[in-house]
């Protein structure tokens, strides 16, 4: 098929026809803040703000860059200074990173999860109307993270002073806590030498089935820290208090693989501490080369009877005369009897666990090597990344918001980038064809000064009502 003549490739045409919608968008949009400004002072206090001209800015949108103009104003402080303020600026919030909207921010943040920066910037680039470098989505990023990080020491700080805002009310609560390795680079590598282990936790209140054998997770609570583990700690419990109502816990389950920083955690009466079974494990395998007492060592581990296990390794040990084979022996009783109250899984310690929530089931523990590599290790491990202390942080935020399904509602408390409902109606409108042509009351009709595609169809597609008819 021909429309001039000539062979249209449909892949330029949708192009095209993106860019031109785009453009009126941005038009629109442009439109809707300079009559909001222009209501502003109309309805100001005009004592207190003296009219001093009008400013231009540029809004980086989803629909390209809006570039408008504002009414700056005079104004006196508290203590009798003059300075100037930007009305429309301060009732839309626009004091973010770089002045991008809340939709470009978060097509940016939800990218840079998926991809690297550059990868990021192509897809911004071509499936939006706005160009971005990978160094502006990563200032993107840095800010959302940096922002995030503000909030969790605000939520650390009301848990501490038990103000905390959780509503969520559980008895018993599963956490599950792991440590992983990022390469550092730039002065981060200088100060921590080739890379440092980021602290990570996930808690959850149970699990529920969404397959034939698969599970998932409910109400999870995830955070990530290079932090020495007693901020880590008081971190991750300001983020759990924000979605569970903490004195309503009668009992936890703390999941780990034994480190210290862990095992800190562990305090109070009602908190119970289980070494992952993955790393119990594994410890058995890597450190006792003998098939035979790999099995007797792992049977009497799930038999329970955990002092009959200790006194075996300690046999194999005194027997042996190979001293790198005793020597995994003492390492293997060492790491066990440091974690002796954590061998046996909670489901077979007699505890007395509340009945679970109704739709969910009590699993057992082992879901952070599969949480920590989805979330984390999937994006900032391998493909030779390497990060900064400050950067690795500020994306992990993100990603734990992200794969715990808070990131929208995260994004919509740092935006505030928002226009009264009146200019964020639905511009298109069920009306018959006789009304098109017709302007309903006076004030701008957008074809004016729209940059509206040469086609009649095109017209038709894209025909709205007047500003001020809103």
């Amino acid at each position: 098929m021909s429309v001039t003549e000539k062979l249209v490739s449909i892949n330029a045409l949708e192009r095209e026809i993106f860019q031109r919608v785009c453009k009126l968008g941005a038009e629109l949009f442009k439109v809707a803040l300079e009559t909001y400004d222009a209501d502003l002072a109309k309805c100001r206090n005009r004592k207190a703000y003296r009219h001093k001209g009008k400013r231009r800015r540029t809004l980086k949108t989803v629909m390209g860059e809006v570039e408008y103009e504002r009414t700056m104003y005079e104004t006196v402080t508290n203590d009798g200074q003059k300075c100037t303020v930007y009305l429309l600026d301060e009732a839309l919030g626009l004091q973010g990173s770089g002045f991008f909207s809340g939709a470009l921010t978060e097509q940016i943040v939800r990218a840079a999860c998926e991809s690297s920066f550059r990868s990021t910037s192509r897809q911004i680039s071509q499936l939006t109307g706005q160009r971005i470098s990978h160094t502006g989505a990563w200032h993107v990023v840095q800010a959302v993270g940096a922002q995030l990080g503000v909030q969790e020491k605000q939520a650390a700080n009301r848990a501490y002073a038990q103000k905390s805002t959780g509503r969520l009310e559980r008895k018993l609560l599963f956490e599950e806590q792991d440590g992983i390795y990022l390469k550092l680079q730039g002065k981060s590598r200088k100060k921590h030498k080739q890379g440092a282990e980021m602290k990570f936790m996930i808690a959850y209140d149970g699990a529920k089935k969404v397959g034939s054998n698969r599970y998932e997770l409910t109400n999870k609570v995830a955070c990530a820290s290079f932090e020495s583990a007693q901020k880590f700690r008081r971190r991750k419990e300001g983020q759990i208090a924000a979605v569970y109502n903490v004195d309503e816990i009668q009992t936890r389950v703390l999941g780990g693989d034994g480190a210290p920083w862990i095992r800190q955690g562990a305090v109070g009466d009602e908190v119970h501490f289980q070494l992952d079974v993955f790393h119990r494990n594994r410890a058995v395998l890597q450190h006792v080369a003998d098939p035979e007492s790999q099995d007797l060592i792992l049977k009497l581990l799930y038999s329970g009877d955990i002092d009959r296990c200790l006194e075996v390794i300690e046999a194999y040990a005194n027997s042996t005369l190979d001293e790198v084979e005793q020597e995994n022996f003492i390492q293997l009783h060492t790491y066990f009897s440091n974690n002796k109250d954590g061998l046996v899984p909670y489901q077979r310690r007699g505890l007395s666990l509340p009945k679970p929530p109704d739709g969910k089931m009590y699993r057992r523990l082992g879901a952070i090597e599969s949480n920590i590599f989805t979330i984390l290790g999937n994006r900032m491990k391998g493909r030779r990344a390497c990060w900064s202390i400050c950067g690795a942080e500020n994306l992990a935020r993100v990603l734990t918001r992200k794969y715990t399904g808070k990131l929208s509602e995260a994004l919509e408390k740092l935006d505030k980038s928002t226009l009264p409902e009146r200019y964020t109606e639905e511009v298109l409108s069920e009306i018959s064809a006789d009304q098109i042509p017709k302007t309903v009351g006076t004030g701008y009709n957008g074809f004016t000064r729209g940059n509206i595609p040469e086609y009649q169809w095109a017209k038709r597609l894209t025909a709205y009502k007047p500003l001020s008819a809103m």
